[in-house]
């Protein structure tokens, strides 16, 4: 049994976006078995937007997941958006987990936005002024978040669903000055603390498509300018059988 993901990440629709992406998911039923939205589905983090998201890429055939990402939050509305989403079946992760069951077997996806922070070798302490600590204190938070939500799923394949990146491979290509604002250490740590077949983002529109975390988890980056398509198609074998 193999589980076909079609990702893609950084649409950034605006309301002038509809119909976009939407004649190109039509055969989408006929390639893959779930689709992951990887956060920046938005331009400004508007209402108007998430319409315009859902108009898109609901109902297209597979279950949709996403995240949010930075942009989806600019508008500082990212509960109305999560809520128009899901009112049309676009299950939004933070912080949490879905399990499906699809191509015959029990799939886990766990998600949250990330953030920043950097890597080894380059990244941030939470010492200092209170606003360094205040934004360590966030990354850690969403790691930690993502870590318990992976830990809780008892599922043949799991997958780890963010925004920011989890490793500096994917950022291959962006300027090294912005790694720190890209992604997190942090990340990585969580996904190789959860079992996890693979971890899907976006964020870096010219960044590399993989990576894989110090543990060996594949990564994929599916930034929509990175991947040059409407989405990708990821296969992904079971590793584990669940617990009955």
């Amino acid at each position: 049994m193999v589980l076909r993901i079609a990702a893609v990440g950084d649409v950034h629709l605006s309301e002038r976006g509809a119909g976009r992406y939407r004649p190109q998911l039509a055969a989408l039923p006929e390639q893959a078995d779930v689709l992951l939205l990887a956060g920046d589905l938005t331009r400004h983090g508007s209402a108007a937007e998430a319409r315009v998201v859902a108009g898109e890429f609901a109902r297209v055939g597979v279950p949709v997941i996403a995240v949010l990402g930075n942009h989806d939050h600019h508008g500082e509305v990212p509960g109305e958006i999560k809520d128009i989403l899901a009112a049309q079946g676009i299950r939004v992760l933070d912080g949490d987990a879905e399990v499906l069951t699809v191509a015959g077997m029990r799939v886990g996806v766990a998600g949250v936005k990330g953030f920043g922070g950097g890597f080894p070798g380059a990244s941030a302490t939470a010492y200092g002024e209170p606003q360094m600590k205040a934004f360590v204190a966030h990354t850690e938070d969403e790691a930690s978040r993502l870590r318990a939500a992976l830990i809780g799923l008892d599922t043949e394949v799991r997958i780890a669903l963010t925004h920011f990146a989890p490793v500096p491979e994917t950022l291959a290509g962006e300027p090294v000055a912005l790694y720190p604002f890209l992604g997190s250490h942090q990340l990585a740590g969580a996904i190789d603390s959860g079992g996890v077949d693979l971890a899907v983002h976006g964020h870096a529109h010219y960044g590399s498509e993989h990576g894989t975390t110090p543990g060996g988890v594949p990564v994929r980056n599916v930034a929509q300018p990175v991947i040059d398509a409407p989405f990708r198609v990821i296969e992904v074998a079971p590793t584990r059988s669940t617990v009955d």
